[in-house]
């Protein structure tokens, strides 16, 4: 008998595989970090999130066209809650309460922004929530927990996102392969129901792009946890976030129908040099211990070129 119903992920085709050569741009809610923190820890060419965590389709598409139009926020977009300085374009990590230091900061991730997304080739985007708050007509990125008066909520319609993205890919993303995901997260202030039809439409909006342009991939995030995880042991304390099992799971069949043999098999050289500068040793003295960071170090001189900095400085501290 069968008791789980496994997700089958459709291996990704030559040109649209992700390898170490490629540049990669990941942007979404805070799901795409999990797929993205993996892929820069194990050394991929990757820049995540340059001006924060954004969930909805409307905020991402903002931020693309910030960073293709090498915007610079400005002095007059920020706005003060409680003696701290925010921008409703930014999450709330950029707030502070010295305005001049919040927008030089603001506008250092634009330009890392800009380049990312004029470097890409690869583009990663998890579409979180199709609810947007609109202050003067336009969706904010965080409500920097201003009073609901000042917004207007609405749910987004999948023909609005398909036309969005549609001009993006014809504009910003043209030439660029990119691979869309819908998190899996719940959002539970919106009630089941208004999460279930809000995850709906993501969906939906994801299926539209993909049939329409062939430089569109639809990864299953979103169904691998929620139809074939499907258990509650898969998700964390809160009942909404992924367990980390469950992402790790995600990572596995995205690893798989994304890498080439030749990828793969890199990728597992670098996790051991990864994992082996992490791992603390009960006798860092002892010659053994010399012996294994000089072979660590002999395996990072025979990859490709990648940054081990940290890590080659780790071990040359502990060959004597």
């Amino acid at each position: 008998m069968k008791f789980r119903t496994e997700i089958a992920v459709r291996s990704f085709a030559p040109e649209e595989r992700i390898g170490y050569a490629n540049r990669i741009l990941a942007l979404g809610s805070c799901f795409a970090s999990e797929t993205a923190s993996r892929l820069c820890r194990l050394r991929f060419r990757c820049t995540a999130h340059p001006t924060g965590i954004l969930f909805n389709p409307a905020s991402i598409a903002d931020a693309l066209e910030d960073y293709a139009a090498a915007r610079p926020a400005a002095r007059g977009e920020l706005h003060r809650t409680d003696g701290v300085w925010h921008h409703f374009g930014f999450h709330g990590t950029f707030s502070g309460t010295d305005p001049d230091a919040v927008l030089d900061a603001m506008n250092r991730a634009r330009r890392l922004g800009a380049e990312a997304l004029r470097a890409a080739d690869r583009v990663l985007l998890t579409f979180g929530t199709a609810w947007v708050y609109e202050r003067d007509g336009r969706a904010v990125a965080n409500c920097h927990r201003r009073p609901a008066a000042e917004f207007v909520r609405r749910r987004l319609t999948v023909t609005e996102i398909a036309e969005r993205y549609g001009a993006l890919l014809r504009g910003p993303l043209a030439g660029k392969r990119v691979i869309l995901t819908v998190s899996p997260v719940r959002h539970l202030a919106d009630g089941l129901e208004g999460n279930a039809a809000s995850k709906a439409v993501l969906r939906l909006a994801a299926e539209e792009l993909a049939a329409a342009h062939d430089t569109v991939r639809y990864f299953p995030a979103y169904e691998a946890v929620l139809d074939d995880l499907r258990d509650y042991r898969f998700y964390a304390d809160d009942m909404a976030h992924p367990a980390p099992a469950a992402a790790e799971y995600v990572w596995e069949k995205f690893a798989a129908a994304a890498f080439d043999d030749d990828t793969r098999a890199l990728v597992e050289r670098v996790r051991r040099i990864v994992e082996a500068a992490e791992h603390r040793p009960l006798h860092p003295d002892s010659e053994a211990y010399r012996a294994f960071c000089r072979a660590r170090l002999a395996e990072i001189d025979a990859l490709p070129e990648m940054d081990f900095a940290k890590e080659r400085a780790f071990f040359a501290r502990n060959i004597g």
